[in-house]
């Protein structure tokens, strides 16, 4: 258990590296995305986005299982 927690762990810190280097490249919102701009605040939740990760990520794991 304390090694499945660590290496969670790992994989959260992996995944948040990357989102703070893909934020600097100013992806395109993609339709169905929800992006809410105020005057000091942005949120930003990609639905569709995390959607297609999901289905590219599960094409490619079950290729190699």
């Amino acid at each position: 258990m304390g090694n499945l927690l660590i290496e969670i762990g790992l994989l959260i810190i992996f995944l948040g590296l990357i989102l703070n280097l893909l934020s600097q490249f100013n992806l395109p919102v993609l339709p169905g995305d929800i992006l809410i701009q105020k005057e000091n605040f942005t949120f930003y939740f990609p639905i569709v986005t995390s959607i297609l990760l999901s289905i590219l990520l599960t094409i490619i794991l079950n290729l190699f299982k």
